[in-house]
């Protein structure tokens, strides 16, 4: 049996690209697997803090980091089947993700649910990753944007609820399972192909990404005409 665990911690430097939309036309996607552990606390709130990782470059403040998007994981089993997929290597961090995992459902974890990582870091999952222009660019796949969309496994963003260190191999411990029904997967869909979901997003509460949580509203009042709750 597979232990639930973080493979690799990945942190990513600044680098001037062309295929950014960034004012600075610079990005932290190309993120590399480091050793030993690297701390992990709340960056702040969006427009304002970056990652929630030590030593992670997050260039596009508008639309990249804050509290509600500080940690983005992303499963190596996931990995493996776009490997075979795009009949490519894909180390650990290419898709710009933080934490590699193995042996954790991340699509199908709930928003609000919370995973004790190591000794002490406790992390709650907000969102899903929606693609960007600038993903597309690193991954240089052609009809890159629509293809990770209809794959519909987009990997989780998590919020930091209690900072701590991290490493390679440390255990991942589900502590909390909310009571709703709506997943990373839900979450991802209602924001992209199924924009009729996302009213369902609302039994998340505030564990759902407060981004996410005005669409759900702004959609309910669009279709009834009356403020959503």
């Amino acid at each position: 049996m597979t232990t639930t665990r973080v493979l690799t911690v990945n942190v990513g430097r600044a680098k001037k690209v062309e295929y950014t939309n960034a004012p600075s036309g610079e990005t932290g996607i190309a993120k590399v697997p480091v050793e030993g552990p690297v701390r992990v606390a709340d960056p702040g709130p969006k427009g304002v803090g970056g990652g929630g990782l030590a030593g992670d470059t997050v260039c596009d403040l508008r639309h990249h980091g804050g509290s509600h998007q500080a940690v983005y994981a992303y499963a190596r089993e996931e990995l493996d089947r776009w490997e075979r997929e795009l009949g490519r290597p894909l180390p650990n961090g290419s898709f710009g993700e933080n934490l590699t995992t193995v042996g954790l459902d991340l699509d199908g974890a709930l928003l609000g649910e919370r995973w004790r990582i190591g000794a002490s870091l406790v992390l709650e999952v907000t969102d899903a990753r929606i693609p960007c222009r600038t993903f597309a660019g690193w991954l240089g796949e052609r009809g890159w944007i629509r293809r990770f969309t209809e794959r519909g496994a987009p990997g989780a963003y998590l919020r930091v609820v209690e900072p701590g260190e991290i490493r390679a191999g440390d255990p991942v411990e589900v502590v909390h399972r909310p009571d709703h029904e709506v997943t990373v997967a839900l979450a991802f869909r209602a924001q992209t192909t199924r924009r009729e979901l996302l009213p369902l997003v609302l039994a998340a509460g505030e564990a759902a990404h407060p981004e996410l949580r005005g669409q759900a509203r702004k959609y309910v009042e669009s279709q009834v005409g009356v403020s959503a709750s």
